[in-house]
């Protein structure tokens, strides 16, 4: 951990840091959008096609999906047996977040520099391994960050980021496609590169997470970033205070239950992972990706050919990113359930009126297409793509949280590849029924969150073991005073550890260690004022 970087950010601190810093980590899902869409209007193009040798539906299935697979195989730990979850633990969120980037930039190049369809196919499978890794901890950095009454808009200004890549990448496609060359789909593929290259290098500079900090013991820069993001800087804030010391709490309280493994959670908290993946999965199974994958090939199928396709869904995809605005502002406000709910009723509605259309076959069976795929995209775009990369993080507990984050990913990553994968074969065979499969899902998934998901809106991370009924445990008077005996003692080590960690900091550190143990010694003389009925 390089403590130096919790001040890199300059002189930012309370919401324009809280922002800023959010803002950046979503460019760790911009590439993710961009890689997802990047290969939409590229499988269209007449050099693509013709470099690969005119392709057939099952390989351009292959070659799209083959991504998912990096990214699950990253996920679920086939080549190791370290899951990204387990990554995040222990070298931390920041520089997950560094290296994932810089694992996609090296897809990235192999897919711009491609000589084949196999070297486009390892090109994939490392971008995978990348976006897997970002995927997975940019949202369990977000929520780590976040005040409970922002944590909502915070992850929805995420997803946003998530879709203008996905909209930057059809447009690129589209502009790309007017160069008669090769340089038609490489350049498009080439860009990832540059966005990755920023990505890593801004890593180095964001913060690392409070909750991470003070989990490994980095009292001291814990408390530091915590009154950067919601105290202005000032660590004496009683803000800054009640956050160091709520968080502080929970570390004790899982650290006194040891090491929780896979088999752990999944016994424990088993209602919660259940919630997450599920969420997961049906934001695949509610058939985005049928559209974002192949959006250009729906448009051909319902008359749009060539380059007007592909401008058909540049302009879908402007409608999508405006989509996902609105939860901005209602999610801290309406909740989760309302926006997922009336999310599922009019995607089903529209998917199955993309189906009728399709059927019909008439003059207008174009033009009812994009409208329908374009309200279909607006209201994934404000429900079920937002709220299942929110659900996961925020309702599962520290010490499992980036692990049970990550197999609610691979969920996505898996259902995301039997999609992409499936898709182009589909719409030959079953051809328009198969948007009526995915209307289907979209009313399943409208049953589930009615009747399992909590609403979560306005809780601290915190306090969400009350909302599931599972604390780890429930302090009694006397189990409080011990607890905070613990944390005095867990002070006064904290004072030595200062006094070393100030000694190891890198020269972009500005640690004001004079503050924080004064902070400190302060803490027992807060605790005997509130025991005595004085205020704090």
């Amino acid at each position: 951990m390089d403590a130096g970087s919790q001040k890199a950010t300059g002189t930012l601190t309370g919401k324009p840091l809280l922002y800023f810093t959010s803002i950046f980590v979503s460019l760790g899902v911009f590439l993710f959008g961009y890689d997802q869409g990047v290969m939409s209007g590229i499988i269209t193009g007449p050099y693509f096609l013709q470099y690969f040798q005119e392709p057939t539906r099952a390989q351009l299935g292959t070659m799209v999906a083959i991504l998912e697979i990096g990214a699950l195989v990253w996920l679920t730990g086939v080549v190791s047996s370290l899951m990204v979850g387990r990554v995040g633990d222990i070298i931390g969120r920041r520089r997950t977040i560094f290296y994932g980037s810089m694992v996609f930039v090296v897809g990235g190049a192999f897919q711009a520099f491609a000589v084949g369809m196999d070297s486009m196919i390892v090109g994939r499978v490392i971008s995978g391994f990348g976006v897997g890794m970002l995927s997975t901890i940019v949202p369990v950095y977000q929520s780590e960050i976040s005040p409970a009454d922002h944590r909502g808009r915070l992850a929805c200004i995420e997803f946003t980021g998530n879709i203008v890549g996905y909209a930057a990448s059809v447009w690129v496609d589209y502009l790309c496609s007017f160069i008669e060359s090769d340089f038609s789909w490489r350049l498009p593929l080439l860009l990832q590169c540059l966005m990755g290259s920023l990505l890593c290098v801004g890593s180095l500079i964001i913060s690392e997470t409070p909750r991470w900090l003070l989990d490994n013991d980095h009292d001291a820069e814990g408390i530091i970033v915590i009154a950067n993001l919601h105290a202005g800087g000032d660590t004496e804030h009683p803000r800054a205070k009640q956050e160091f010391n709520e968080i502080k709490e929970n570390v004790l309280i899982m650290r006194a239950e040891g090491e929780r493994s896979y088999a752990d959670m999944w016994r424990k908290y088993k209602k919660r992972l259940l919630i997450a993946m599920s969420s997961q999965a049906f934001a695949q199974l509610n058939g985005i990706n049928v559209i974002s994958y192949y959006a250009p090939l729906v448009f051909e199928e319902a008359g749009w050919t060539g380059r007007d396709a592909i401008l058909m869904t540049g302009l879908n995809a402007l409608v999508y990113v405006a989509s996902t605005v609105p939860p901005w502002f209602l999610v801290d406000h309406w909740g989760r359930r309302p926006i997922l709910l009336s999310g599922a009723i009019i995607m089903a509605f529209s998917l199955s009126m993309i189906s009728y259309s399709i059927y019909l076959d008439i003059a207008l069976t174009p033009t009812l297409t994009v409208f329908f795929v374009i309200v279909y995209n607006a209201f994934f775009g404000y429900s079920w793509g937002p709220i299942p990369w929110l659900y996961p993080p925020e309702i599962l507990p520290l010490s499992v949280r980036a692990k049970g984050a990550s197999l609610s990913t691979a969920t996505n990553w898996a259902f995301n590849w039997v999609v992409g994968e499936m898709t182009p074969v589909l719409q030959e065979v079953i051809e328009w029924r198969l948007y009526l499969l995915h209307a289907f899902f979209c009313c399943m998934s409208f049953v589930l969150v009615y009747f399992t998901y909590p609403e979560t809106k306005g809780i601290s991370l915190e306090e969400m073991d009350q909302i599931f009924g599972d604390a780890s445990i429930v302090p009694t008077p006397l189990a409080q005073d011990d607890l905070e005996a613990e944390i005095e003692s867990d002070g006064g080590i904290l004072q030595h550890r200062m006094s070393v960690e100030d000694e190891e900091l890198d020269p972009l550190g500005v640690s004001r260690p004079s503050e924080e143990q004064a902070f400190i010694n302060r803490r027992s003389t807060d605790k005997s004022d509130r025991q005595h009925g004085h205020p704090e």
